[in-house]
């Protein structure tokens, strides 16, 4: 695990630099208006929640933003949206954040560790108990996703491998009815999905992300020149994200309304959402993120998670090792290579909402 330390200016100053320009040059410049896209997934109902309810514009309004929220059905689309600029922020997972955009080129930052997945994403066989069974089966899972990792961690935790199935690529709306064909006997998926093929006679969960904990970790991340160009972007994700996290997760009216609402977007209600929510440690409270992406153990997720990237080819066809691509995390720490940082996890926004700072 290749891992440097360096210093680095800060962001106003590193942009001063790159531009040229005056404060008051730059000041006149700053982009103000923004795009962000997220997908159905119980760690991320907050935003399309909080686009619905006023909490984006009241937050954007405070920094003199404009941020539009838009929802996608399908996950990677959400994401190679993002890669190819037509979004400055996305919903997604450590490991896609490497994968898509940090590996194709595009700078991104971590603004956001909302949740790491505990039990909300599984592995799911037809009339059979045990993980063991799954060899020789096909497995309908959304090819080179955390599915894919968490089948590697499944079928590794029974002395299997890859070489002792087949990987069958399937779309995440595909999914319930996909396993409701006779042919589709394995499956690899993350809620609400999990939820409603659990609940068919013939499924049976046989290994699920709370036996990894830590390593699916869910983000708002954004692009890094966003970032730069308007700080204040990503004081609103903060923002939004805090006060409408704490909203879902309180003991009150107003807290099961916004659990019911998420639920009834995301395709359940409210108990269906509640049930997801126990198989997820949120970070509503700032100061428990901080504590999560500032842990060494990051360091040691991030280096499993590049590995098995790296095995499968999704670093670039000409990626010697895991360490073609540099990820920096809090403190300046670098796995991989410096001169080509693409994915950052800062703690930055996180730690100002814990500090009462945004």
């Amino acid at each position: 695990m290749t891992m440097i330390r360096l210093a680095r200016m800060t962001l106003p100053a590193l942009l001063l630099a790159a531009t040229g320009l005056s404060a008051t040059e730059a000041r006149a410049e700053t982009r103000t208006d923004f795009k962000v896209a997220w997908s159905i997934y119980v760690g991320w109902m907050p935003w399309g929640h909080a686009a619905e309810t006023g909490i984006v514009d009241r937050w954007a309004d405070r920094y003199g933003l404009t941020i539009e929220v838009t929802q996608f059905n399908d996950y990677v689309e959400s994401i190679n949206q993002y890669t190819a600029g037509a979004y400055d922020a996305v919903t997604l997972t450590n490991m896609d954040a490497l994968s898509i955009p940090a590996a194709g080129g595009v700078d991104t930052t971590a603004v956001i560790v909302g949740d790491f997945s505990a039990g909300n994403d599984a592995v799911i066989l037809k009339d059979a108990e045990s993980l063991e069974e799954i060899r020789g089966r096909s497995v309908n899972l959304v090819e080179y996703s955390v599915s894919h990792y968490l089948l590697a961690r499944a079928l590794e935790s029974v002395d299997l491998s890859e070489r002792d199935v087949s990987v069958v690529n399937t779309a995440d709306p595909d999914m319930v009815g996909a396993f409701q064909t006779p042919g589709v006997t394995a499956m690899v998926t993350w809620n609400p999905m999990v939820a409603e093929i659990a609940a068919l006679p013939d499924a049976n969960i046989v290994f699920q992300s709370g036996q990894i904990p830590g390593e699916i970790i869910d983000l708002m991340a954004a692009s890094t020149a966003a970032l730069e160009e308007n700080p204040d972007f990503g004081k609103a994700l903060a923002g939004i994200w805090y006060e409408t996290a704490a909203l879902m997760v309180s003991d009150t009216p107003e807290g099961a309304a916004a659990r019911a609402a998420m639920g009834a977007a995301s395709g359940t209600d409210q108990a269906g959402f509640e049930a997801q929510l126990a198989a997820t440690r949120l970070f509503d409270d700032p100061a428990d993120a901080v504590a999560f992406v500032t842990s060494p153990d990051l360091a040691g997720t991030m280096d499993r998670v590049r590995g098995f990237l790296f095995d499968k080819g999704l670093l670039g066809p000409v990626a010697a090792s895991a360490d073609i691509v540099g990820i920096e995390l809090p403190g300046g720490v670098i796995l991989g290579d410096p001169g080509n940082v693409m994915l950052r996890f800062t703690d930055r926004f996180m730690r100002m909402a814990a500090e009462g700072a945004l």
